[in-house]
């Protein structure tokens, strides 16, 4: 009994679903202030100490909004995208070996899972924007998938290298071996952790690769039609995956949730390390960000297709060899 409800905290409070959400809102409250300190703007500011607030005050303000629903949509899927949207994130860090070396779901073969699921949010999107039936929206989709086209190849390449370095397909497995043998990221797998922070930085649609999303072209792309408590479960949906991916990234790269700890420690300093791991990710996340400026929808397909692919070939057979 006592066991069962240990996993049930564990899985909606610590480190499950409440520390997720909040966690996700605070790293969009950090993106949003490293950005704009990096464009010397000053960020969120006044809804609680220099606007920490700021995320959760947003999801609280769309959540009080009407939300309508265009009549010439497929109404049960355009309305039920979202829920969908949020529900594959939160599945998604689970995945995360936040407290120690495997997440609240960890088995044999997960690094597949946590793959698929940034596919399948993908599809979600390129679903929601075909289901607002709106001129924008159908762009704004078709501009996901073809983006998708270009980044998930070299993505799931940089990924495989990590595998193979701990030869197993579990994500625990991987940190395991980055215990015995160091960081990844201080070998070739430097390469691929370069190449999967330029995929997800797609996979997140920012800049550079805003272009489903593109205001100055396309309104709001595929999330023209989206609003109040849906414009805030899409919205908390991308937190979550800002939060994935660059825990997937300390993780794969950075050895997680390990570093120096007194024997005793071990469950208070694990989630710091990888805290502060994902922090760094974020950080270099929101560089990219700032320092480039759009890409044209063929320009990043072309780059992806022509540099991306063969240079993540390249780190496999490197790591291939050395292994």
């Amino acid at each position: 009994m006592l066991e069962s409800v240990s996993t049930l905290v564990k899985l909606l409070v610590f480190p499950g679903f409440v520390f997720a959400i909040f966690l996700a809102l605070a790293f969009e409250w950090i993106d949003r202030k490293f950005y704009a300190k990096l464009q010397n703007r000053v960020g969120p500011l006044y809804t609680g100490p220099s606007g920490i607030l700021q995320p959760l005050a947003d999801i609280i303000k769309l959540l009080s909004k009407e939300d309508i629903t265009p009549g010439a949509a497929d109404k049960p899927f355009f309305n039920s995208m979202p829920a969908l949207a949020a529900a594959i994130m939160l599945t998604a860090v689970t995945l995360l070996p936040i407290t120690a070396h495997s997440g609240l779901v960890s088995f044999e073969g997960d690094l597949i899972l946590a793959v698929a699921l940034m596919t399948i949010y993908c599809i979600i999107v390129y679903l929601s924007g075909s289901f607002s039936v709106n001129r924008f929206s159908y762009v704004g989709a078709e501009r996901a998938v073809s983006q998708l086209l270009g980044y998930e190849i070299p993505m799931t390449l940089a990924v495989v290298g990590t595998a193979l370095s701990a030869g197993s397909l579990r994500i625990s497995s991987i940190i395991e071996a980055q215990a015995a043998k160091g960081w990844l990221i201080l070998g070739p797998q430097a390469l691929g952790f370069a190449i999967f922070l330029i995929a997800v930085q797609a996979e997140l649609e920012r800049i550079p690769f805003d272009i489903p999303e593109a205001e100055t072209e396309i309104v709001a792309g595929w999330l023209t039609e989206f609003s109040g408590r849906k414009l805030a479960l899409i919205r908390l949906s991308a937190d979550l995956e800002l939060l994935y991916v660059s825990g997937l990234a300390a993780a794969l790269y950075l050895g997680g949730p390990l570093g120096p700890a007194p024997p005793g420690l071990e469950k208070i300093l694990n989630p710091v390390y990888f805290l502060i791991k994902t922090i760094i990710v974020l950080i270099i996340l929101s560089t990219i960000r700032a320092l480039f400026a759009r890409f044209r929808i063929d320009q990043m397909v072309a780059f992806a297709w022509k540099y991306l692919v063969p240079i993540s070939l390249l780190q496999l057979f490197l790591v291939r060899i050395l292994v």
